[in-house]
């Protein structure tokens, strides 16, 4: 085991970004990279470690790059055999079997006031693993008594929000105010300057006011689209641990975007066509 690739694992883990490690899982005859051997893609291409260079390695690469579009990952088989039909351009002789796995960025979410769909929320984030930071200008609201788990508790304006949070750290906004007008304000920044997932809770007539006072300041339409309201998927929930419990349960759908489309598939076949598949040995 590579303590370079573990540290740079824990590293990725640790701030929220998404990676793919590629891992040697069996060998066959003669090959560059021996079982075990790894390495780490991050989103921007660049990688450390190795599974065996050459072809074989700028394959991998760029199975990662399709791992990061689809958000999926998978087993691939090589043949290290330059005069085989589909083999690499490699005179090694054997054949290799790589493990590329996609890793998505760990949730951290930031919590734009106090209440109680906030609390309960921080209820359930920890024991997914997942952070969070807090954010209110009313300073009762924002205690360790409320949210001991939480990474920071800042009691901030709206207008300063920005000033003591930075965006791109975070991947999830949800703003859970307790006064409209203080709402919009985030709203309003975080369109500009929150590259991820922005989520309101806010009533029809609520939604539909502060998105006419924010087309009114010049937000297109097509920037709106980026808020999700209402927020978390729809289970018939209103009390506020029931609210937090559809939050979360959209954070973990969006973390498996491929578990979902092949339930998705499985389900749109026919009943005669699952039956059949039952009754095949």
């Amino acid at each position: 085991m590579d303590r370079r690739l573990t540290r740079e694992a824990l590293r990725l883990l640790e701030s929220h970004q998404p990676f793919v490690r590629a891992t040697v899982v069996k060998t066959v005859g003669s090959v560059p990279g021996k079982i075990g051997a790894s390495m780490i893609v991050r989103a921007d291409g660049s990688h450390l470690g190795t599974v065996g260079g050459a072809a074989l390695e700028e394959r991998v690469k760029e199975l990662a790059s399709t791992a990061f579009a689809t958000q999926r990952g998978d087993l691939h088989h090589f043949d290290l055999q330059a005069w085989t039909p589909g083999g690499l351009p490699s005179l090694c002789g054997g054949s290799v079997d790589v493990a590329v796995e996609y890793v998505p960025a760990r949730p951290n979410l930031l919590l734009w006031g106090g209440g109680h769909v906030a609390q309960a929320l921080a209820t359930i984030l920890p024991t997914l693993e997942y952070d969070y930071s807090v954010a209110d200008d009313r300073p009762e609201w924002v205690g360790a008594d409320r949210f001991p788990q939480a990474d920071r508790r800042e009691v901030v304006s709206p207008e300063r929000i920005w000033e003591v949070f930075d965006p791109p750290t975070f991947t999830h906004l949800y703003l859970l105010g307790y006064d409209a007008a203080k709402d919009l304000e985030v709203l309003a920044s975080a369109i500009e300057r929150f590259p991820n997932s922005i989520g309101l809770i806010a009533s029809a007539s609520k939604r539909e006011h502060m998105f006419a006072d924010l087309r009114a300041r010049g937000v297109t339409r097509e920037a709106l689209g980026r808020v999700r309201s209402p927020v978390g998927l729809e289970i018939g929930g209103e009390t506020p641990a029931e609210i937090a419990v559809s939050i979360v349960a959209e954070i973990v759908a969006g973390m498996h975007p491929a578990n979902l489309r092949n339930r998705a598939r499985d389900q749109s076949s026919s009943p005669r066509e699952n039956d059949a598949r039952s009754r095949s040995p």
